[in-house]
């Protein structure tokens, strides 16, 4: 059975940072690609990055140069470092993994393509 665990949330102000978490068991975040998602009430799930076997990253254009995805392979653990962080961010944020190699570069930040999600943990920035 495939889990991923979401941890690192909290309330900070703006201009603070964040490192989520997300811990996988019975998947391997270094065979395919795995992302972070993340949706405000009242607005549909919005991708945010992503990371492949490779380490190639994609970002979303709203969190580009402030958030940086990357992931621990020993420790089977997907990371989110979020910094500049605006009230915009508020948000649950999912960790979720895709379960086929991708034909080309960078990683997808569509939520169609990723087969599993963990429970979310919550980002809340206030101004």
């Amino acid at each position: 059975e495939v889990q991923l665990v979401e941890s690192g949330g909290g309330s900070v102000q703006t201009g603070g940072s964040l490192r989520l978490s997300c811990a996988a068991s019975g998947y391997t975040v270094n065979r395919y690609f795995v992302g972070w998602f993340r949706q405000a009430p009242g607005k549909e799930r919005e991708g945010v990055a992503a990371i492949d076997a490779n380490g190639s990253t994609k970002y979303a254009d709203a969190v580009k140069g402030r958030f940086a995805i990357s992931k621990d392979n020993a420790k089977n653990t997907l990371y989110l470092q979020m910094s500049s962080l605006k009230p915009e961010d508020t948000a649950m944020y999912y960790c979720a993994a895709g379960t086929y190699l991708i034909p080309t570069v960078p990683p997808p930040i569509v939520d169609y393509e990723y087969n599993y999600w963990g429970q979310g943990t919550q980002v809340t920035v206030s101004s």
